[in-house]
């Protein structure tokens, strides 16, 4: 008799990065490391690396379309996340499929800007971002900036981040999580949590004087999404991401000459230590 058992399975819906530090990359990357089998609904590419985004191409409805069919006609996807949307079109067409189709609890990265400084995501689309997918979704992640122009608030102290988690809430995301580290240069960086059931935290880290950041955003959402697809409850599933990329900030990697990747190994590595 066979010993195999149903696996975990998370999904991936973003861009690739072909620098191999964020977008696609970057979740599959983790999901792998949290033990649970990711795949993917690829919605642009992206000519990249560590120094900057040289080039993109938002691909066509129809096999983002076809994709998800295909994933849903054949996979048993527990939790999903969304990257890089690109454009109206391509985020209109995110939200048609994650209604037409069961992908367990959704996590939207409201993914704006590379860290290079150049746009994934077109101006007019961050209303269709606010209006029509974070309704549908069970945690969003974004930073200082993103949160900012989804709410439309002014985040400069830790009382506006508590303040866009409620604006948040408003709009229809069940639980949220404002980063912090765009707030100030101090020696920790503060993020600040928001459950459905009203309860709220803050979770501290130690900042690491590194460039090497590139995907930090991505492995958050991709940690988070992968635990929540074996079955942990949110706020566990957020703790985890947290620790995760703090320790894949922590213990570095050189790789590329710019704003470098994470080391997505480094937790697993630590547990075997000897």
């Amino acid at each position: 008799m066979s010993d195999l058992k149903q696996y975990p399975q998370a999904l991936s819906i973003a861009g690739s990065d072909s620098g191999g530090g964020a977008g696609m990359q970057a979740d599959l990357k983790t999901i792998q490391e949290r033990h649970v089998f990711g795949a993917t609904v690829l919605v642009a590419i992206t000519a990249q690396n560590t120094i900057g985004v040289q080039d993109a191409l938002p691909l066509p409805e129809t096999i983002i379309d076809a994709q998800f069919k295909s994933l849903a006609a054949d996979l048993a996807i527990k939790a999903c996340k969304t990257g890089m949307l690109a454009d109206v079109t391509r985020v209109r067409a995110v939200v048609r499929n994650l209604k037409k189709y069961d992908f367990g609890p959704l996590t939207v990265d409201p993914v704006m800007v590379a860290k290079g400084g150049a746009p994934l995501l077109s101006e007019d689309a961050v209303a269709v971002v606010r209006d029509e997918l974070l309704p549908l979704a069970t945690l969003a992640t974004p930073n200082l900036p993103e949160a900012e122009k989804l709410t439309g608030l002014t985040i400069d102290d830790e009382a506006a981040m508590k303040q866009a988690g409620i604006a948040l809430q408003g709009l229809g995301v069940k639980n949220v999580i404002i980063k912090g580290g765009h707030l100030s240069a101090d020696q920790e960086s503060n993020d600040f949590v928001l459950l459905e059931n009203g309860e709220s935290f803050w979770l501290t880290s130690k900042r690491v004087d590194t460039i090497r950041t590139h995907g930090t955003g991505d492995t958050l959402s991709a940690c988070i999404t992968a635990e929540l697809a074996k079955g942990a409850n949110i706020a566990d599933a957020i703790r985890t991401g947290k620790d995760f990329v703090e320790a894949a900030i922590a213990d570095g990697i050189i790789v590329g000459h710019g704003h470098g990747p994470l080391n997505h190994w480094a937790l697993e590595a630590r547990r075997h230590e000897f």
